[in-house]
């Protein structure tokens, strides 16, 4: 492999980033109400410039106290989905809701600070480009024999609850937005608890009964199907290998490379974990130490559009992505390229 073939590959994409590229970033202008429910904001699609002046928000309590704004006919469906999951006995709660782009950019300083520079980008929406904008969605936290549940690993670990709230979003025009297995679609890994308001109960019920997203539902991706093949590793284990492959997908909902058709992702091997590419990987001017290794070959196809960095409508095969994990734990994808 060549790096300096791949840095300048991955300098051209972090340009096109940097350049909001109109083609691959879209800032949608809805007429009036009648669309707003409808609204894609993602990675690639910014808040809509008039946003404001098209809903309405309502100020409400949960029952610890807390205030949070909620567009208002997405607090009314909410406040009734939770009514009925009340009588089965499950209670969920208003944990975040909408957020200003201001309120968006004094989260990503402080995650900044408090975490580093590498877990906002995986982790935190760009200001502009957050769901919560909309006033349509709600992060919802369980109450459980009195104790309230809201740690990410611990929800996730509540699958019979979420199985019965998941079963009944969809009658209040809910659906749930970040799928698992649908990263490289959405650019987040699953989570349960992120509720998304679409208003039209009959079009929520297609989307969450296909297992669609809601970008393939408007026809902005298509999910072909990604094979994944976990080689054979005495280093790492599946799980750990699944949180890096997340990782890769999450890079195909990204600006310059959204609207590649992703179709597989490989290990490769753990002879790349060596010395020789330890010390290529802390050769960096971040000044960041690395301790291990993992290579990945990735197959996908790009639209016929231009993505500046890519041919056009063009199969690319065995595309290396390299990981390098720090002493912390923390995995960072490196290099890209052939």
């Amino acid at each position: 492999m060549k790096r300096i073939v791949a840095l300048l590959l991955a300098l051209s994409l972090l340009v096109s980033f940097a350049a909001c590229s109109k083609k691959d970033q879209k800032q949608s202008e809805p007429k009036d109400k009648s669309y707003i429910y409808m609204v894609l904001v993602n990675k690639t699609n910014k808040l809509p410039v008039n946003w404001t002046e098209l809903i309405k928000l309502k100020t409400a309590k949960n029952s610890m106290g807390e205030e949070y704004q909620v567009e208002t006919q997405t607090l009314k469906q909410f406040e009734a989905l939770r009514a009925e999951l009340l009588k089965e006995g499950v209670d969920i709660e208003l944990d975040s809701t909408y957020r200003t782009v201001e309120e968006q950019q004094d989260l990503w300083e402080r995650f900044e600070k408090e975490y580093g520079s590498d877990y906002v980008k995986k982790y935190v929406a760009v200001p502009g480009y957050s769901e919560h904008h909309t006033g349509l969605v709600i992060d919802i936290c369980l109450v459980k024999d009195g104790k309230v549940i809201d740690e990410n690993d611990d929800m996730i670990a509540e699958k019979e609850i979420f199985a019965k709230i998941h079963s009944r979003l969809a009658k209040y025009g809910f659906i749930l937005r970040y799928l698992d297995g649908k990263e490289h679609i959405t650019g987040y890994n699953y989570e349960p608890w992120h509720l998304r308001y679409i208003g039209d109960a009959k079009v929520a019920k297609e989307i969450m009964d296909k297992g669609i997203t809601l970008e393939e539902y408007l026809g902005e991706a298509k999910d072909v199907g990604v094979k994944i093949d976990y080689g054979k590793s005495e280093i790492y284990s599946k799980e750990q290998l699944d949180e890096l492959i997340k990782q890769i997908k999450c890079t195909f909902a990204s600006p310059g490379w959204f609207g590649c058709e992703l179709r597989s992702i490989r290990y490769t091997s753990d002879e790349f974990n060596n010395k020789e590419e330890l010390a290529k990987a802390n050769d960096n001017d971040s000044g960041k130490k690395y301790t291990s290794i993992a290579k990945f070959l990735v197959d996908f196809h790009t639209p016929d559009k231009s993505l500046g960095a890519f041919n056009t409508d063009f199969d690319y095969k065995d595309y290396s992505f390299w990981l390098a994990c720090d002493k912390e734990g923390n995995w960072d994808i490196i290099d890209m390229g052939y």
